[in-house]
This record gives C-alpha cells, sequence and structure tokens, in this order.
C-alpha cells in the first residue's frame, strides 16, 4: 500500500480557481449590448442572479452616477469600473456613441462619478481617435479605425500615451486609477515598434496601468500567458474573453467568439498566470455575433468559471 501511495498522482485543487483567490467573477455590460441601461433594475438583477458580483460599465447607460451605483447596491453588485474615452485635452466631452465623461472632463467630475458608483478604476477603452477619421463608404468601424491609426503611424500612439498619463496624474490624487484597455490592433507593426510597446514605454508605469483584454491578444497571434507575464506588475484588470477555433488572427478588429470555456483558450494557464501578474478584477466580455441570447452567453461563462479549478 505504501507503494502504491507513492506512485498517486498529484491531487487537483479542491476549490475553485475564484475561490481560492477570493476574488468575485465580474462582467463587463457591452457583453448585454445597448439595451442593458433600458431598466438597471432588471439588468443588473439578472446579472446578480446568475452569481456574478461586480460589473464594469462601458459608459454611463444614459443614467446618473447615483442611479447606477444606487442600482448596483440593490442588486448586491459592485462598480469595479467604467470606461472612459480618451479624447485630446479640450475637446468637447463626449463621443458618438459614447456619451457622457471623457478624459477631457473636469478631474474632480470624473472622480465624483466613479465615487458615486463605487467604482475605483477608470479604463481607456481605445486609443485617440485620428482627428480627420472617418469610414469610407460602404467601410465598417474596424477596418476604417484601423485604416486610420495605421495612417496615422507612432505620433498617434505617443499622443495617446500623454493624455494617459496627464490624465492618471490628475486622478490619482482623487482615488482613482487610470487604465488602458487593449484591442488587436496595438500589436500591428509599425516600422520596427508597435502600438503596444511605444504604450508600454511612454506611459509611467505608477500611474497608467493595463485591463488586458486576452481575447484580443490571441487574435493578434499572441501568446496570452507569455504576455501576461511580461505584463506583470501593470496589468490591474483582465477582461476573461474566448476565442472560437477558427478565430483569425489578425490585427483587424474582428474576432470569432465563444463563451467562456467554449474556445481554445488555455483558462488553466491563463488565470493563474493573470493572478500573479496582479490582475485583481476578472471581467468576463464577449464580442458579437451571438449565436445564442446575450444573457445566456454570458450566465454559460459565469457557469464555467465558477466550477473552474486551477
Amino acid at each position: 500500500m505504501a507503494a502504491l501511495a507513492g506512485c498517486a498522482t498529484p491531487l487537483r485543487p479542491q476549490k475553485t480557481f475564484f475561490d481560492r483567490i477570493g476574488l468575485p467573477i465580474g462582467l463587463q455590460l457591452y457583453t448585454l449590448g445597448p439595451d442593458a441601461g433600458r431598466d438597471l433594475d432588471a439588468t443588473f438583477g439578472k446579472v446578480a442572479q446568475i452569481g456574478y458580483r461586480e460589473i464594469e460599465l462601458p459608459n454611463l447607460l444614459g443614467h446618473k452616477p447615483a442611479e447606477l451605483g444606487a442600482a448596483a447596491r440593490r442588486a448586491g453588485l459592485t462598480i469595479s469600473s467604467l470606461h472612459l474615452p480618451i479624447v485630446p485635452g479640450g475637446s468637447t466631452p463626449g463621443m458618438p456613441g459614447m456619451p457622457g465623461l471623457t478624459s477631457a472632463s473636469d478631474p474632480a467630475e470624473i472622480a465624483d462619478a466613479l465615487g458615486a458608483m463605487g467604482a475605483s478604476w477608470a479604463v481607456a477603452p481605445l486609443l485617440l481617435v485620428p482627428t480627420d477619421f472617418r469610414p469610407n463608404p460602404g467601410e465598417g468601424f474596424g477596418d476604417a479605425i484601423g485604416r486610420s491609426v495605421a495612417a496615422a503611424g507612432e505620433d498617434l500612439w505617443k499622443k495617446t500615451a500623454e493624455v494617459l498619463n496627464r490624465t492618471a496624474s490628475a486622478l490619482r490624487p482623487l482615488g482613482v486609477g487610470m487604465g488602458y484597455h487593449n484591442h488587436n490592433l496595438e500589436f500591428a507593426p509599425i516600422g520596427k515598434t508597435t502600438g503596444w510597446d511605444i504604450l508600454w514605454g511612454e506611459t509611467e508605469p505608477g500611474l497608467v496601468s493595463f485591463e488586458v483584454d486576452i481575447g484580443w491578444v490571441a487574435t493578434a497571434g499572441r501568446d496570452p500567458v507569455e504576455f501576461l507575464e511580461r505584463a506583470s506588475g501593470r496589468v490591474k484588470l483582465l477582461h476573461v474573453k474566448d476565442v472560437a477555433a477558427d478565430n483569425p488572427k489578425s490585427y483587424r478588429i474582428s474576432m470569432s467568439p465563444a463563451e467562456v470555456g467554449a474556445g481554445v483558450l488555455p483558462w488553466d494557464r491563463i488565470l493563474p498566470t493573470a493572478y500573479s501578474a496582479g490582475v485583481r478584477h476578472f471581467l468576463v466580455e464577449q464580442e458579437p455575433p451571438f449565436v445564442i441570447p446575450r444573457i445566456e452567453a454570458a450566465a454559460r461563462s459565469f457557469s464555467f468559471l465558477s466550477q473552474f479549478k486551477a
């Protein structure tokens, strides 16, 4: 019996990953589409009923910050973060399709809004949009932004880094952290560098952190685990996003999505590596197109993660 005991295989963890690290599973409400803000109590109630306890907002959903905070508390949810579009200094707050606060808003207004929601992170969802950005006839947003960013070159990424540093410097004394959320176009070559390398090198490590979207990292052809290891210390939030087996690797903002656990990404390696790298907010997000209702997709992702052991 002793000999047999010595040959026993290592035991799998007894606790689930999220129980072991003591953190909630979160949801980026972008997953639920443009109608998420139509009835806050209904939306937040459904999210909480699934089992999520933390949410990230893609914008203010057409509501006042205090309304969002109150609805979250009624549902038993915590708002961790808000996506805050970055615009050049002095620009008029608000962007098409993304109304509300921007990096050009008064820092105290941003901090007050996040405070009313109970959130502590403002996250830039995209780089500076070129001032001359105009889709060509019949051109979708993904193709248009990729073309415009490529034409703008290194300077656009450097200006993005400047705005991030400036905004982060103003928000940090007010108790708000500043992050940047990647897509895949950050990794497109620009001469001998990339947009990601410029942002990483020109943003202040003590001020600007990163919300790594691991699905877009994989779509850009990067190894997710190796990427997180290299980003250790500056990645604080993670978009837990899976991709299907037929997902094309490219720098075009387009992907074949999957519910978390139904795709091909190695979560047994990604999640522990992300935690070791400093991630403390794990936020499920899924891109369209959806083949099942969005809320059901969010439920399937939660079910996988809530039972996951690593």
